[in-house]
C-alpha cells in the first residue's frame, strides 16, 4: 500500500502558508508601480513640467521615508558608517533621483503603456550589467529573455511611433536611460543591502534622493512654480502614497515572504495593467502590436523569473 506523506497530498498555498499572502502583496505592489505613468499623464493634461512634477512626487514622499529611517535606526544594532553612507548615497542620485528624472521627461513623448514596457525590461539589464561587471554566465533562458523582451519594446515603439510621430524615439532613449541607472542601482545594492538592511538601506537611499530633487528645483525654478491646480498637488501625494511608498514596500514584504523571482514574475501584471488603466483613465488607443510587444517583454521577464525561481 502506497501512503504519501502529508507534504504530499498538499497544495503549494498549503506548503507554503506565506503564499497567497506573498501573492497579494506582490500583485498589490505591482498594480502601486503601474499607477504612476497614469498620475503622470494626467498631471500633464494641467501644462505642469517634468521637474516640478517630479518635486511634489519627493516632497511628499520625504516624510514617509524619514519616519522610517528613524524608526529603523533605533532597531539598528550597529550605524551605517561612513562607506555605507557614501555608497547609499551614490546609488540614490542614480537609481531613484537620475532614474526618476530621465523617466518624467520621457513619459512627456510616450504612451504610459510604452513606459512601463521598457521599465519592465531591468531584469535583462541586471543580467547584462552582472555579466559585464562580475563575469557572470549569460544562461540559454537568459538569452531567450533578452531577445523577447527588446522584440517586443521595438514592436511597442513602433505602435507609439505610429501614433504619436519623431519624438517617441527620443522620449524612448529617456526611459531606457531611466531602466539602465535602476538597473545599475539594483546590481550595486546587492552589496550594501546585506550591510544596512533592505528597509534602512531604501530609506537612505530615497531621502537622498529625494533631497536632491527638491535642491535641484530650487535652482531650476522659481517659487512661482508653486502655484499650480490643486489637481496636481492631488497627483504629486498621489504618486508619492500609492506609486512610491506603499507599493515599495509591498514588494518587501511580498519578496519576504515568496522570494524575489516569485514576486518578479507576479510584477508581469504591471505592463498590462499600466496598458488597461491607459485605456480607462486616458483613453489611449490599443493596438494588436502593442499587446504583442507586451506579451514578448512579459514573456521574457518570465522566463528569467522561472530560471530563478
Amino acid at each position: 500500500m502506497n501512503i504519501k506523506s502529508n507534504g504530499e497530498n498538499r497544495s503549494p498555498s498549503q506548503k507554503n502558508p506565506h503564499m497567497v499572502a506573498g501573492v497579494l502583496l506582490a500583485t498589490g505592489a505591482a498594480l502601486g508601480f503601474s499607477a504612476k505613468a497614469i498620475f503622470v499623464k494626467l498631471a500633464y493634461t494641467y501644462h505642469v513640467d517634468a521637474i516640478t512634477l517630479l518635486m511634489f512626487r519627493m516632497a511628499f514622499a520625504l516624510p514617509f521615508f524619514v519616519l522610517i529611517a528613524v524608526l529603523e535606526e533605533r532597531k539598528a544594532k550597529a550605524p551605517v558608517g561612513a562607506k555605507n553612507m557614501m555608497l547609499i548615497m551614490g546609488l540614490g542620485l542614480i537609481g531613484y533621483y537620475l532614474s526618476s528624472l530621465l523617466d518624467f521627461v520621457g513619459l512627456q513623448y510616450v504612451s504610459a503603456g510604452l513606459e512601463r514596457l521598457i521599465l519592465f525590461i531591468y531584469p535583462t539589464m541586471v543580467v547584462i550589467l552582472s555579466a559585464i561587471f562580475f563575469g557572470k554566465r549569460i544562461h540559454k533562458e537568459a538569452t531567450i529573455a533578452l531577445i523577447l523582451s527588446y522584440i517586443g519594446i521595438a514592436m511597442a515603439m513602433l505602435h507609439d511611433i505610429q501614433l504619436s510621430g519623431e519624438n517617441v524615439l527620443l522620449g524612448s532613449m529617456m526611459i531606457f536611460g531611466a531602466t539602465l541607472t535602476y538597473s545599475v542601482f539594483l546590481v550595486g545594492s546587492g552589496e550594501v543591502i546585506p550591510r544596512v538592511g533592505a528597509k534602512r538601506f531604501t530609506a537612505y537611499a530615497m531621502i537622498i534622493s529625494c533631497l536632491a530633487v527638491l535642491i535641484q528645483f530650487a535652482l531650476l525654478r522659481d517659487i512661482e512654480h508653486f502655484d499650480q491646480p490643486v489637481a496636481v498637488y492631488g497627483y504629486g501625494l498621489a504618486m508619492a502614497v500609492f506609486s512610491t511608498v506603499i507599493p515599495a514596500f509591498l514588494l518587501a514584504s511580498a519578496i519576504h515572504r515568496i522570494g524575489a523571482s516569485y514576486a518578479s514574475i507576479i510584477g508581469s501584471l504591471g505592463p498590462v495593467a499600466t496598458i488597461g488603466m491607459a485605456v480607462v483613465f486616458l483613453a489611449e488607443p490599443v493596438s494588436l502590436m502593442q499587446m504583442l510587444g507586451a506579451g514578448c517583454v512579459i514573456g521574457g521577464v518570465f522566463i528569467l523569473g522561472m530560471k530563478k525561481g
